[in-house]
């Protein structure tokens, strides 16, 4: 977050130059392995969130640690009405985030319970016994906070005794591990088909009226430009031949009177 108070300004490694603050991952640690020591002594354990992103973290981790989970809306009374169906008289109640969960910060106040909470940079410690310095609103953040918690109280109980014997992942605390892209794709890959070969079938030849099969069609020819050479031939040859010499009107009647005059003449 961009705003940070001033007790969770002990946990800030850097402000970036965006303004956002960025934890110290060695004070993070160091503050979950003492809030586990803290958790483990205690043997009943009150988890609270109404944020939908942390149910299935609480969940799982109520599970594995033998805790009680109580995800969505908190009922007024749950911690000091015992007339309510639904109360529990926790040794230790742990919040995802204090400013949701106001109401059962309050409740645990009344009812003397230590308060174990999980605070972002914008969240108030003052009624806070214990706070785990983490981002209390990213799904794969509080998987991993709860899966660090449970571990650790599991070992400090003696239930297991390495990290090794710890069988449970983030993904079972509600984490969305997605898988590198190149696996996506190899494990996704649709197989390649080769594209269908058209057949084309021959066509059997009709037969002719009298019995007579009709063999196949010859390829029409191209006559259309063997005609056009042609046309341009016979013109190439008429306007090379010498042309005629036309005689007018009067040069005819001329020669005419010359014939005339031979014949009288007895030529």
């Amino acid at each position: 977050m961009k705003s940070c108070t001033k007790y969770l300004k002990n946990f800030v490694y850097k402000i970036r130059d965006d303004g956002l603050a960025v934890f110290n991952l060695r004070k993070v640690d160091a503050r979950l392995v003492v809030a586990a020591n803290f958790i483990s002594s205690f043997d009943s354990v009150l988890v609270i969130s109404r944020k939908s992103n942390a149910a299935d973290a609480i969940v799982k981790f109520a599970e594995v640690t033998g805790a009680r989970a109580i995800p969505g809306r908190f009922s007024p009374g749950t911690l000091t009405n015992p007339s309510y169906r639904d109360f529990v008289e926790p040794d230790v109640i742990i919040l995802v985030d204090p400013l949701v969960d106001e109401n059962a910060v309050k409740e645990a106040k009344k009812k003397r319970v230590p308060i174990v909470a999980l605070c972002d940079t914008f969240n108030e410690a003052s009624d806070i016994d214990l706070a785990i310095p983490a981002n209390n609103n990213g799904k794969k953040s509080l998987a991993l906070v709860f899966m660090l918690l449970a571990r650790e109280i599991l070992k400090n109980r003696g239930k297991i005794k390495k990290d090794s014997d710890f069988n449970y992942t983030m993904e079972d605390f509600g984490a969305d591990v997605q898988q590198p892209q190149a696996d996506q794709e190899g494990a996704q890959a649709p197989e390649r088909r080769e594209p269908r070969k058209r057949i084309v079938k021959a066509e059997k030849p009709k037969e002719k009226e009298g019995g007579e099969e009709e063999g196949p069609a010859k390829p029409a020819e191209k006559a259309a430009p063997k005609e056009a050479k042609a046309e341009k031939k016979e013109k190439a040859k008429k306007a090379a031949a010498p042309k005629k010499a036309v005689k007018k009107p009067e040069e005819k009647k001329a020669a005419k009177a010359e014939k005339a005059v031979k014949k009288a003449k007895g030529e």
